[in-house]
């Protein structure tokens, strides 16, 4: 158990996403969870296999999303999920790979739990401090709660927070150095993930320099729009990087992992 007040160790390089597809009571939920089941360890694999250093998983085939908590089914079935992708990366190289998983829209104590039970490293939280204006509605942090929730379940899990998240809008005044400082500082986030506008859309990377300059302790990602053009750059900048269109088939979101997509993305990351 980390000792109090103590950061728990964030995850580094290359983070690569499984997008799960629509679980059960979603709009789109296609009736059986072996082929929810499948394509998660196919893609955890194409990831393991490409060289990533670690997987996120998200329930992203949900749309349209929960703005707070989820149902039951949903959290049982992002843990037999994320437990397959789990025994995918756990075979992969000498040691492994983390896994994280990240509840949408904003369900950190059902991410708590998947983790928990599925023997996650971290988890991601889109609002941890603070509050946006979302195609939800209004949502708003509540880091209070999920740090005592992560005391009683799992101390180790690594709280990576997304400051000023994408497919949001924030309250007039908001600037983005000052609420990075508040997620570190004042939610005691593990990492902070800085992202474009939306899915698949560039992060600037002035916004990352800025977060970088105001919270120089903290690790940083990019959370959307790198891709082999621009990982080199990335990861010179920050401590990691969270890719998903642009490792998927035709670069959308949602789609299959594709391996030679991981596979050009991750030399490139190597090489610089």
């Amino acid at each position: 158990m980390p000792p109090p007040g103590h950061r728990r160790p964030a995850p580094a390089g290359v983070i690569g996403m499984v997008h799960l597809l629509p679980l059960p009571g979603a709009h789109r939920w296609a009736g059986a969870m072996d082929p929810v089941l499948e394509r998660a360890r196919a893609d955890a694999s194409a990831l393991a296999d490409g060289g990533v250093d670690a997987i996120l998983v998200e329930n992203f085939g949900d749309s349209p999303f929960h703005p707070g908590a989820v149902p039951a089914h949903t959290v049982a079935a992002m843990t037999a999920a994320v437990t397959a992708v789990a025994a995918v990366a756990a075979a992969a190289g000498e040691s492994g790979l983390p896994v994280g998983v990240n509840v949408l829209r904003n369900d950190a104590a059902a991410a708590l739990a998947v983790a928990t039970a599925a023997g996650c490293a971290f988890i991601r939280v889109n609002i941890h401090t603070g509050g946006m204006y979302t195609d939800q509605g209004w949502i708003q942090g509540d880091a209070a709660t999920t740090l005592r929730l992560r005391e009683r379940l799992d101390p180790g899990v690594a709280i990576l927070a997304d400051v000023m998240v994408k497919h949001a809008t924030p309250p007039a005044g908001t600037e983005l150095g000052r609420a990075a400082g508040e997620a570190w500082e004042r939610g005691w986030a593990d990492g902070l993930i800085v992202s474009g506008t939306g899915t698949g859309e560039p992060t600037p990377f002035q916004d990352v320099r800025l977060v970088r300059e105001t919270v120089p302790d903290a690790p940083v990602y990019f959370g959307s729009g790198v891709d082999a053009s621009t990982i080199g750059v990335a990861l010179g900048l920050a401590h990691g990087v969270i890719v998903g269109s642009a490792l998927q088939e035709e670069g959308r979101a949602g789609g299959r992992v594709d391996p030679e997509r991981v596979r050009r993305l991750v030399a490139a990351a190597r090489t610089g």
